[in-house]
């Protein structure tokens, strides 16, 4: 996006541009991040966010997130932010936090109205939205909470990102705030989180016993166990291997490293994530698979981008999305924005649990290479 931006061909909107596929990456991800995109739309009567229309606004933003990219030192980081906050762009304000947390989730929190009311909320203060220095002054703060709390928390801030969103969100009461009658509103304040403790858990049951049987470990031992059958050897995702699986581990019986051209590549920690590898005996990538059950497609097809184009082991003979049946034209959709249209060009096929689930014993006993799976598989082109 930020090559797109420097080489003046960004365009003039955000419907279609790299930074909508971005974006709305962002937002799929997590309830927290739903209406991310709200602050990159064009409003044609207040004519903002003004990096549409005014080019040095538009270099600016380009070249912050360009340096928040590249950049490895929390003054480095807050630099680029400071820079381009100095500019007071129309219609910009912090919201693009939201894209630097993806960048850098253990120096910039998440940023939006809930997250701001729960920490109003949890701490007394009056942060304000639409300012970066108000933001700036919100992130200090929740970084020391986060400090403080670390054993409960995560080094990631989208941990204490959720915890004041449910706050600011209603979802949870935030503790109270010292008064002369602290203690009495302290015990009202364990009764109330225990209610909605207890009704949590009982729509996360309700939600887990109406949840359809497959799961995404399911699907990866399937095509673990297929792979083996048709004589591959096979990869899974590194932070996948310990998952239970058929009575053992995921990762039984496969690869416990990675042939040297992958691990010494420069794509190397994103292919390690990828859901399931066939690998011929030399070394070589036959297959890539990425299980997309119920999650956001955009990460697993980067990873496969990552591998298909390192060129460190040769050309990748095929590459898959696997999903649910249902979730075809929602893949399809997806795949149509323009900062995928490498897609075709890199064959990647669709394929769904329900014909890998009819047919993966057949081919385990009869197949041989890859044809009968790709015989399965959809062309997304």
């Amino acid at each position: 996006m930020s090559a797109e931006i420097e080489a003046g061909t960004f365009g003039t909107a955000f419907r279609g541009s790299s930074l909508e596929t971005v974006v709305h990456g962002v937002a799929e991800q997590r309830q927290i991040f739903k209406g991310a995109d709200h602050a990159f739309l064009w409003k044609p009567k207040l004519r903002i966010p003004d990096i549409y229309e005014d080019r040095e606004n538009q270099l600016a933003f380009g070249r912050m997130l360009e340096t928040c990219r590249c950049c490895n030192t929390e003054a480095q980081l807050l630099a680029a932010v400071r820079s381009f906050a100095r500019r007071k762009v129309k219609g910009m304000g912090p919201a693009a936090a939201n894209l630097l947390y993806f960048l850098h989730p253990t120096l910039m929190p998440p940023f939006n109205t809930a997250i701001v009311k729960g920490y109003n909320a949890l701490t007394g203060s009056k942060v304000k939205l639409g300012s970066w220095d108000e933001y700036l002054s919100m992130r200090e703060g929740v970084m020391s909470i986060n400090t403080a709390f670390r054993d409960l928390l995560s080094n990631d801030l989208g941990a204490i990102a959720g915890l004041l969103f449910d706050i600011g969100s209603g979802r949870f009461p935030a503790p109270p705030l010292p008064g002369p009658e602290t203690a009495a509103a302290r015990a009202a304040w364990h009764a109330d989180l225990a209610r909605v403790r207890e009704e949590a858990k009982l729509n996360k049951a309700q939600i887990v016993a109406e949840h359809d049987d497959l799961t995404h470990t399911e699907v990866q031992g399937w095509l673990r166990d297929l792979g083996l059958s048709l004589g591959f050897d096979v990869w899974i995702a590194s932070n996948d291997r310990g998952r239970a699986y058929g009575g053992g581990r995921l990762a039984d019986g496969c690869l416990t490293e990675l042939p040297a051209g992958l691990v010494n590549g420069t794509a190397a920690g994103a292919i390690r994530l990828i859901d399931v590898l066939w690998l011929e005996p030399g070394g070589s990538v036959t297959a890539a698979f990425e299980v997309e059950h119920s999650t956001s497609i955009y990460s697993g097809i980067v990873r496969m981008l990552d591998l298909a184009l390192s060129g460190e082991t040769g050309a990748v003979e095929a590459l898959y999305l696997v999903a649910p049946d249902a979730r075809e034209e929602e893949v399809r959709t997806q795949l149509r924005r323009p900062a995928f249209s490498r897609i075709t060009d890199l064959h990647v096929r669709y394929l769904p649990y329900g014909e890998l689930e009819t047919n993966r014993h057949a081919i385990a006993r009869f197949g041989r290479g890859l044809h009968p799976v790709e015989q399965l598989a959809r062309d997304l082109g």
